[in-house]
């Protein structure tokens, strides 16, 4: 009898001992991009985007199956040039049927440069998990010398997998460091470290295969947003007009007569308009399209009641959101309300 309860100590040893060193389970979900990018040389930068199949970028970057349970998926396999909202609604209800299931414990989603940003924080306004969800990608074809597509592969695995990721929003992880969804921008056209959060910083970074946090963000996501896309076969029209010296009031014209339900003004400075373009601003709002402000400066917010009488307009102003964040916030808000003071609020708490 002693011997048996012995045998029986030991197993039930080593069940805990397994169960607490068991490696999580992460998706890999691909949509193509520079990562899976191939070109006819390694030393120059004419690639073809998303040209390499998810498994095979899984099985270049082995040491990931020491880190976690890998499974990988291909959503689709586009340069992120091309992305579309039917592929944003995809992807948020794929991610979000996942992580429902208790054994999925984090996902990543290869992606390429261009777009990542929007997508990342479609996904933050949208995924109704506090698991961890990441996005990586390249700067340089799989196929260049020095690409960067693995290593971030490998450390963005290794942050889904890091249970200190849960409840921090949708992450960018590129270059070794970790980025929210809601602040980061692409700031350089080839750099590696092309990815910044230039108004709020990163909140982490990795060394040595261990992540490392030293902040959070304040903004609603993820499982306190309100937005749901589950159902869900299109978005609102939203597009952005680009303000500049001596514009045209004749740019405003596409958006009174294609079907749009809202228009973000890239601005300039803090959000202004130019004299030209004020009437067509006034009218689209009078003809029921919501009209955010944004600014084409690349850091600072685009404030209210600053320099323009927002309330007197009708007009939201975007804070810390750049033009094509706005632009995803505004078409989300509007599947919730035309009340442009509760957009407003939204700007104010997204």
């Amino acid at each position: 009898m002693k011997k048996l309860k012995s045998l029986l100590l030991v197993g039930a040893a080593l069940l805990l001992s397994a169960t607490a060193y068991a490696k999580p389970n992460i998706y890999i979900l691909a949509t193509g991009g520079t990562i899976a990018g191939t070109g006819v040389s390694s030393t120059q930068t004419n690639y073809h985007a998303g040209g390499v199949a998810i498994q095979t970028l899984i099985e270049a970057v082995p040491a990931m199956t020491e880190i976690a349970n890998i499974t990988g998926e291909q959503v689709v396999n586009i340069g992120s040039q091309d992305m579309t909202t039917d592929v944003w609604l995809t992807l948020a209800n794929r991610i979000n049927e996942l992580l429902a299931d208790p054994n999925v414990d984090g996902i990543v989603v290869t992606h390429g440069t261009d777009t990542m940003e929007e997508t990342a924080y479609f996904l933050n306004l949208t995924v109704k998990s506090n698991k961890p969800v990441v996005l990586t990608g390249a700067m340089r074809a799989s196929t260049a010398i020095s690409a960067d597509g693995p290593l971030n592969l490998y450390n963005s695995v290794c942050t889904a997998a890091d249970p200190a990721s849960r409840d921090k929003g949708v992450l960018i992880c590129m270059n070794g460091i970790i980025l929210p969804a809601h602040g980061t921008v692409k700031m350089n056209t080839v750099d590696v470290q092309t990815f910044q959060a230039p108004n709020s910083g990163p909140l982490g970074y990795l060394f040595n295969s261990k992540v490392y946090y030293n902040d959070i963000t304040l903004k609603r996501h993820t499982t306190k947003s309100v937005f749901d896309v589950k159902g869900l076969k299109e978005l609102p029209k939203v597009g952005i007009v680009y303000s500049y010296a001596d514009i045209d009031a004749d740019v405003m014209e596409p958006y009174f007569t294609g079907g749009y339900k809202g228009v973000v003004h890239a601005g300039l400075g803090n959000g202004n308009y130019h004299k030209n373009l004020f009437p067509s601003l006034l009218k689209a709002r009078e003809n029921g399209i919501l009209v955010v402000r944004s600014s084409r400066v690349p850091t600072g917010p685009t404030t209210l009641d600053n320099e323009v009488d927002d309330a007197a307009y009708q007009f939201v102003a975007s804070y810390e959101l750049n033009p094509q964040k706005a632009r995803i916030l505004l078409m989300l808000a509007l599947t919730k309300t035309d009340d442009w003071q509760q957009i407003q609020q939204y700007f104010l708490e997204y």
